[in-house]
């Protein structure tokens, strides 16, 4: 049995991400790679586990992962947490209910250990061991961050319809609360290639002012991601007036449904 793990006196577990938008924390095993622990702002909590290694497995294979009880607790008996598919050059991971069951088991003090037979060697069996020394004040972090991630993930704001009042720049209370939430994600997340900003009206009024209507609608928006830090020769605006309908205009709710801005958002 070849064991990969790290000494107590240096064990170290470290925050790779703090923000809304990621939180990770990593520990680094010698000679064999680095386990890290990752979850991202989204609606559902999630979380994935990953083991970045130096030489990645030339075959399809599975491994075993135990929690270990240190040498300073004995008589406890290891206890299997999960199966992880070794799949050829490719880093291991493990989902959601596992990743998370081996924080807890670290929390505890246990050590997950994964136990594989060696692809690169047929009489050698390999333990990795994740040490839970110097694991508990991170952890902690981590947990802080967890919970101050966003409950809204890229995906969900990407596109966007803004709807407005009548005769009006401004928003509808719903729309507000949309554009306050992509204002909150774009503190965290200046990474944009791209913003496009559609605007329209609807047909009452003369087609010259309703044009000049939806491109003052789309310059407010436009002026308000700049104020966040975005680029401004990223974000590009077209005002289309009362072009391209998608609701009728004889009702009061479908004409609403056609003073729009359309944000699309892409990385």
């Amino acid at each position: 049995m070849r064991h990969y793990q790290v000494d107590v006196e240096q064990s170290n577990w470290e925050m790779r991400s703090q923000t809304r938008l990621k939180c990770e924390i990593s520990h680094e095993i010698p000679g064999y790679g680095i386990a890290s622990f990752t979850t991202e702002a989204s609606k559902q909590l999630n979380m994935e586990f990953y083991l970045d290694m130096y030489r990645l497995p030339n075959r399809y294979d599975s491994a075993i992962v135990y929690s270990m009880p240190p040498k300073w607790m004995p008589g406890l008996a290891k206890r299997e947490i999960a199966r992880m598919d070794l799949r050829k050059q490719y880093d291991g991971d493990l989902p959601s209910q596992a990743a998370w069951q081996m924080l807890t088991e670290l929390e505890k003090g246990f050590w997950p250990t994964i136990y594989y037979n060696d692809w690169l060697n047929p009489n050698d069996k390999v333990a990795v061991a994740l040490n839970a020394t110097a694991f508990e004040e991170v952890y902690y972090n981590f947990s802080r961050c967890v919970a101050n991630l966003l409950p809204y993930s890229f995906e969900d704001i990407a596109y966007t319809v803004l709807t407005y009042q009548k005769n009006s720049a401004e928003l509808t209370k719903y729309s507000q609360r949309r554009l306050d939430m992509i204002g909150e994600y774009l503190k965290e997340d200046l990474d944009l290639d791209l913003v496009l900003l559609d605007g329209y009206t609807d047909s009452y009024g003369g087609p010259y002012a309703n044009e000049q209507l939806s491109i003052r609608r789309a310059n407010a928006i436009r002026d308000y991601f700049a104020s966040l830090g975005v680029d401004g020769e990223r974000i590009e605006i077209t005002g289309h007036g009362e072009k391209r309908h998608v609701s009728p205009n004889d009702s009061r709710l479908d004409r609403a449904k056609n003073r729009r801005v359309v944000v699309r958002l892409s990385k």
